[in-house]
């Protein structure tokens, strides 16, 4: 079973242990259109972008104009309808993916924690890299050598805990940090 869902932050746990917790929202969506046993056109909403091919999928499946994205899905529905959320209840642990902050191009110290040079006067070497490469063998340099560069940006999956689901408001507890930025969408999927 997989969900949409949109990271609203971070909190603490109050009581014995204070634990770092993130809470996400589950995105209301709809089952379009069941493609076998498991997998389904879902819709969903998201930002106020709507364009003809978008208004086609909303009258071929006859949802209303707030539904403006679609993606296919995992889903535990026999039914096309409100996705079903029952299985969140007796969730122990989940799978999250969603893309990290981007954070542009960035030097080596930033980007791959390396030392820099001292920060004496006249030594000229504070935060560059270093050598690159060797003389005369092999003469080039090395793919995946560390350098700077796009720093972020990337879609990471982590595995966390579910402490507690509101199903009254679809917001779901997890233990610990989930990568991206408050307000990114991503997936998760249940694990049994």
């Amino acid at each position: 079973m997989e969900f949409l869902v949109e990271k609203i932050g971070m909190s603490r746990t109050i009581g014995n242990k204070s634990e770092a917790v993130t809470l996400l929202k589950i995105i209301d969506t709809k089952v379009c259109e069941l493609l076998d046993s498991s997998r389904a056109i879902v819709a969903y909403k998201k930002g106020k972008f709507i364009n003809k091919p978008i208004l086609g999928q909303q009258k071929k499946y006859n949802i209303t104009k707030e539904f403006n994205k679609f993606s296919t899905l995992l889903v535990n529905n026999k039914e096309i309808g409100n996705l079903d959320l029952s299985i969140l209840e007796s969730a122990k642990r989940v799978k999250v993916s969603m893309k990290t902050k981007g954070r542009g191009f960035s030097g080596v110290m930033k980007r791959w924690n390396f030392q820099g040079g001292p920060a004496a006067h006249g030594s000229r070497f504070h935060r560059a890299p270093g050598s690159i490469g060797n003389r005369e063998w092999p003469g080039r340099v090395q793919k995946g050598k560390k350098m700077s560069g796009h720093y972020g940006n990337e879609m990471v999956t982590t595995q966390n805990e579910i402490l507690s689901f509101d199903k009254d408001n679809s917001i779901l507890i997890l233990k610990g940090s989930v990568p991206g930025y408050n307000g990114i969408f991503g997936r998760i999927k249940v694990i049994k």
